[in-house]
């Protein structure tokens, strides 16, 4: 009797094992899934506002959410409150800053040239791309400092070499490596260079191109196409956008060749994965480079413009584990997806230009 006892508590025990591994494999598998907010941000916005195109977007330590516009994309149809005297109610054009809480609300706004990517430092100013990186105070919007850049707004071509210490082309993106006071733009010069400046001095410091080639090696021929069935371009294609991981790695979103390409902080080569590779129209899939919230931030989540969609991918291998919204216009979908931004509890805040003219948060679900 004792003997079946003893076997039973085996074969219980056993039992109970094998189904307290299954719940943690299932746990661990666990994908995140995200719910369109139908609450955020608080409408209407102030002052008859219309949000126009959004050319930037980032999450600051407060969670609050900073948003870069194109005020003079609105349109005669869309700005009739303007007039003197107005025809209508709706609409006036938005400052090109708005920078909201979690709760939706605007709780500061100001003007400054349109420009095209942003974020914020721990220490409240606000970087912003143009033909330049314009460094402002976050409060009211003084401008502090700027980078050098070429003095013509479109230099003649073969004016400048690949190497050139100067932004040249129209800024993609600012992103901050902080604790060692490093500012990491992409001038699209030559489709795309990472520039490295130093935060406070504002001197270059280094820089390359795709697979962190030297910036003197990057071809200046800008005339290649994406190709799904041709060998992997050996430059940048245009549009490149960057994002700096906790453990150092640095991801760079080249959307034309719907490819991601990840490299040391020194410029050194890691390895490359490809986004909707079947996207072969001109804008292109891999639209920017945001991080997942947990600490190892095993997500990335990329925009997709030309799909209208969110990829959400796992970070080692570039894999699909799933994705948010489809094209359209209804909340949670997007017309002209463009910028993505991800708070401390892994929230995504979206940005649309084109037809969508709007930010939209996705609720992490538990």
């Amino acid at each position: 009797m004792r003997m079946q006892w003893n076997i039973l508590k085996k074969v219980i025990l056993a039992g109970l094992m094998a189904f307290c591994f299954a719940g943690t494999q299932a746990q661990a598998q666990k994908m995140p899934s995200y719910k369109f907010d139908p609450d955020w941000p608080k409408v209407p916005l102030p002052n008859k506002w219309w949000m126009m195109g959004v050319t930037g977007m980032y999450v600051d330590k407060d969670d609050h959410i900073w948003v870069l516009t194109r005020p003079k994309d609105i349109n005669n149809t869309q700005s009739f409150a303007a007039l003197n005297p107005p025809s209508a109610e709706c609409c006036v054009a938005p400052p090109a800053i708005i920078e909201f809480d979690t709760a939706g609300n605007v709780i500061n706004s100001w003007d400054a040239p349109q420009g095209h990517g942003m974020m914020t430092d721990k220490s409240g100013f606000v970087w912003i791309g143009s033909d330049t990186v314009r460094k402002y105070n976050g409060k009211d919007g003084m401008l502090v400092a700027a980078i050098e850049r070429a003095p013509e707004a479109k230099p003649p071509a073969g004016k400048y070499p690949p190497d050139a210490k100067v932004i040249v082309g129209g800024l993609e993106e600012v992103r901050a490596d902080e604790p060692v006071r490093e500012l990491y733009i992409v001038d699209n010069f030559l489709n795309g260079r990472v520039l490295i400046y130093d935060m406070d001095t504002l001197q270059l410091k280094r820089g390359w191109g795709a697979y962190g080639k030297p910036l003197a090696e990057i071809s200046t021929n800008t005339a290649t196409k994406y190709d799904p069935n041709a060998p992997p371009a050996k430059d940048f294609l245009g549009h490149v956008t960057i994002g700096i991981a906790n453990d150092g790695l640095v991801y760079m979103a080249d959307r034309r060749a719907d490819r991601i390409q990840v490299v040391t902080k020194q410029g050194k080569f890691v390895k490359e994965f490809f986004v909707a590779p079947q996207t072969t129209n001109a804008q292109g899939a891999a639209g920017g480079i945001a991080f997942s919230a947990d600490p190892k931030q095993r997500y990335l989540i990329v925009p997709d413009i030309s799909n209208n969609t969110i990829w959400v991918l796992n970070r080692e291998d570039g894999k699909v584990v799933t994705r948010v919204g489809s094209a359209g216009n209804n909340g949670g979908q997007f017309h002209g997806l463009h910028m993505l931004s991800v708070d401390s509890k892994g929230n995504l805040y979206t940005g649309e230009v084109e037809s969508g003219e709007r930010v939209q948060r996705f609720n992490l679900q538990p």
